[in-house]
């Protein structure tokens, strides 16, 4: 699931969600509810796939390759 593949980047990074929220604009809470499978939306999804650099099918899970295609 997306929230997985989330949570599983921002854990690999040794970033709490406390800071991935700072660094993307939003507050704890609201990046606690996305790692859970709620409040994702578009931008949200754009803010992440820049802040970790990666393709946003991979946070979709749609590709295995993280490498965002330019």
């Amino acid at each position: 699931m997306t929230e997985n593949r989330i949570r599983d980047l921002r854990e690999d990074s040794d970033l709490t969600q406390q800071q991935v929220a700072d660094a993307i604009g939003i507050t704890q809470r609201k990046y606690s509810y996305i790692e859970t499978g709620q409040q994702l939306t578009d931008d949200i999804l754009i803010k992440l796939a820049n802040f970790y650099n990666v393709s946003i099918d991979y946070l979709l899970r749609q590709t295995a390759n993280p490498k965002r295609n330019l």
